[in-house]
């Protein structure tokens, strides 16, 4: 009774978010052909608009818009570079000339492919963004008007205004947010007393937050309420071991989201545990690039500021098949890191990241840790522990480190109180050396 009120109320409150949510939801009932018909049709306006709107698509698009069928794997690709450099150009002109350039917001990326980023945004797109939300967080089970606990790290987001600032209508919704953009075991502690009195029905956050929260919860015996249906973690990837510890923690599913502050909802994991692309909002695709599966989106609703063929900066590939969950969505797999985040030899061979994660599995005295590579041949392992690894387990590291990185490669173990996480609060496991611009 009292879900349907809050429903009631926020569905008052924002009207046009719910409008939005409702046709999502019906594009969600589509069949897989519908879906393909409708995703090529809005790719070719989008395109066609960006080019007719935009000083820079106009410029970049002019040559391949001759009046033959779109090839969009002949179209150009979008960096983080020319988003820097041609910011007021890819804001389309009918914002410059007719919007009420109030409306028109900046914002930003948290950096942490190391490239921090500024992008345009309205209200429009914000709303989009979070009817996006609800019909991922649908796929658990979930319904409007649950309660939802969202642990963030950037701390323009928890402001008042931001993406989850505290506004009447998200207690409305039995929304709240925690600020984890930093956190101590006595915080960790009033995190999971809070979940245990406020009886959550989702978790959703930072893979790094939740896991360092998982393993509080799991150390110190702590029950969590039986109302939790899933926990959804976001914006850094998630590795399998921490997926295992939340989901021992919080005893429910754990489900991967996949998405980026300019570009976001493009994909959500349902509870086959296949991620699925949203394909009514997004166009994918995996391109071999520097010998990998380099992942280009291209937002297919955005038309205050186009990105066509974005390189995002992560890896990952398009699967075939269908899911068991009847999703008309096509799927894809989250095998992927951010292009910083690999590990480089002299003789041009490139490591994931998870290799060196799954070299500390089983540590269980380590609290935080991160490598980080200085050059070629050093590599730094930065470590908050409860105890220090003993001599033979650093020994161990270091002959694995050169059996299979690189003969000469160094690790330099260094003891920290805490480990610094981004601007936008993230933690990153594994940072690879700077690359040459």
């Amino acid at each position: 009774m009292i879900e349907h009120l809050r429903q009631w109320l926020h569905r008052r409150g924002h009207p046009v978010r719910y409008a939005l949510l409702e046709q999502l939801l019906r594009n969600q009932a589509l069949s897989r052909e519908e879906i393909v018909r409708k995703q090529q049709r809005d790719l070719a306006d989008i395109v066609a608009f960006a080019a007719g709107n935009t000083p820079y698509y106009a410029e970049k698009l002019a040559p391949f818009l001759d009046g033959r069928p779109l090839a969009l794997e002949q179209l150009p690709i979008l960096g983080k570079d020319d988003v820097a450099a041609r910011l007021d150009d890819l804001l389309a002109r009918d914002s410059q000339q007719h919007a009420d350039r109030s409306r028109v917001k900046i914002g930003h990326t948290g950096g942490s492919t190391g490239k921090p980023l500024a992008f345009w945004y309205d209200d429009a797109k914000h709303e989009l963004m979070r009817a996006g939300m609800m019909r991922g967080f649908m796929m658990s089970g979930w319904r409007p008007g649950e309660k939802i606990l969202n642990f963030w790290g950037a701390r323009q987001d928890v402001a008042a205004g931001g993406v989850f600032g505290a506004r009447f209508g998200d207690y409305i919704a039995a929304e709240k947010t925690i600020a984890a953009h930093e956190y101590s075991e006595a915080r960790l502690q009033q995190w999971a007393r809070f979940i245990q009195s406020w009886r959550p029905v989702l978790l959703y956050g930072y893979a790094s937050a939740l896991s360092e929260l998982a393993r509080f919860i799991v150390d110190s015996k702590m029950a969590m309420p039986r109302s939790l249906l899933g926990v959804y973690a976001t914006a850094e990837v998630l590795d399998g071991w921490q997926r295992e510890l939340m989901q021992q923690a919080f005893s429910c599913h754990v489900f991967n989201q996949y998405g980026c502050r300019e570009v976001p909802n493009i994909a959500w994991e349902c509870r086959h545990g296949n991620m699925h692309v949203f394909a009514d909002l997004v166009y994918l695709e995996s391109v071999e690039m520097e010998g990998e599966d380099r992942l280009l989106v291209t937002s297919l609703t955005n038309r205050l500021m186009p990105f066509i063929r974005y390189d995002i900066g992560d890896s990952g590939r398009l699967l075939d098949g269908e899911c068991a969950c009847g999703s008309p969505f096509p799927m894809m797999e989250m095998g992927m890191c951010r292009q910083n985040d690999l590990i480089r030899t002299r003789g041009g061979k490139r490591f994931h990241p998870a290799y060196f994660n799954r070299l500390l599995y089983g540590m269980t005295q380590l609290r935080q840790y991160q490598w980080v590579q200085h050059d070629f041949d050093r590599l730094g392992l930065n470590l908050v522990a409860a105890t220090p690894l003993s001599d033979e387990t650093v020994a161990a590291l270091r002959a694995s480190l050169r059996r299979d990185v690189d003969a000469e490669m160094r690790l330099e173990v260094n003891y920290l109180a805490e480990i610094p996480r981004t601007a936008s609060g993230k933690h990153r496991f594994v940072i690879g050396m700077a690359q040459p611009d």
